[in-house]
């Protein structure tokens, strides 16, 4: 089994995290593991900061 690198995206709501992580994991062939408690819910959508547009 090879090498795995891990690479945390970490900061305050809606201080462009997301955008950043689409970024990275475009540039570095990888993939975007959320773990964000509040994004998992439909409808909380007022002091999530979702950003699913970033993901189409």
């Amino acid at each position: 089994m090879g090498e795995t690198n891990c690479l945390a995206v970490l900061g305050p709501t809606a201080s462009g995290k997301t955008s950043l992580a689409v970024r990275l994991a475009e540039h570095l062939n990888g993939v975007i593991l959320s773990v964000d408690s509040r994004q998992v819910y439909r409808g909380l959508d007022i002091g999530s900061g979702k950003d699913l547009s970033e993901y189409v």
